[in-house]
């Protein structure tokens, strides 16, 4: 009998859930949310060049976890489709080495990606409400710098005389794609999950003593996962 009760409670909240709203969404409205994001990148090094010719030993870059903070703006043009514009605050992320590079601390670089999102909610009528997108992110990867281990490796590599060495990373452009569920908490707010991934590519430029000395394009391709609170105006 408990259990009888039990499920017939939780298919009651669960019928509540679906067809009683709280904050419905329409044509016109702006709905703004600020989110956790984590942050991993699936690297793949495509190849790596020094002095004008791909290196024939396997050597490449990874680029490790981290989390930021974002916030999203989107102004819903119909009752379903919405622009949204993504602004996350820059985050920091290690370069490490791979192949004969494997284990080298090779600097940090820092990243902001904006991004311009077309999104499709679905049920905008309801509390519960799953959405997908897709759309453009720019990356602007900024203060790049390389550790003294990596020079005390290009130092070692190159038989002596390295006494600095640099990284930069190309800006990029990518196409995003997303998908995401906001669950209302009561009429002014709603709680916000959502996935995106990115398919990015870039290529980082070494420098040695000043001169230029290698370069490296890899595809960084992250998922970013995120969650937050909203509201609507």
């Amino acid at each position: 009998m408990k259990e009888q009760k039990l499920l017939m409670a939780v298919t009651a909240l669960s019928t509540l859930l679906v067809s009683s709203p709280l904050m419905a969404i329409e044509k016109g409205d702006i709905l703004i949310n600020a989110r956790i994001l984590s942050i991993s990148p699936n690297v793949d090094t495509n190849q790596v060049i020094a002095g004008g010719a791909p290196l024939a030993e396997p050597a490449g870059i990874d680029v490790d976890d981290a989390n930021s903070l974002g916030v999203d703006i989107t102004y819903m043009m119909t009752d379903n489709f919405g622009l949204a514009l993504m602004l996350d605050t820059s985050s920091k992320h290690d370069i490490t080495g791979t192949g004969n590079l494997s284990g080298v601390d090779i600097g940090e670089v820092n990243v902001l990606p904006p991004s311009v999102i077309a999104v499709w909610h679905f049920m905008p009528k309801n509390n519960i409400r799953p959405y997908v997108g897709a759309g453009v992110n720019y990356t602007i990867f900024f203060d790049a710098s390389t550790t003294n281990e990596f020079t005390s490796t290009m130092d070692t590599v190159l038989g002596g005389g390295v006494t600095s060495t640099d990284v930069s990373v190309d800006n990029a452009i990518g196409i995003l794609v997303q998908a995401g569920l906001d669950i209302d908490i009561n009429k002014d707010w709603y709680v916000s999950f959502d996935a995106k991934y990115i398919d990015m590519d870039t290529t980082a430029r070494i420098k040695v003593n000043g001169a230029k000395a290698a370069k490296v394009d890899f595809d960084v391709n992250p998922l970013v996962l995120g969650v937050g609170i909203g509201t609507k105006f």
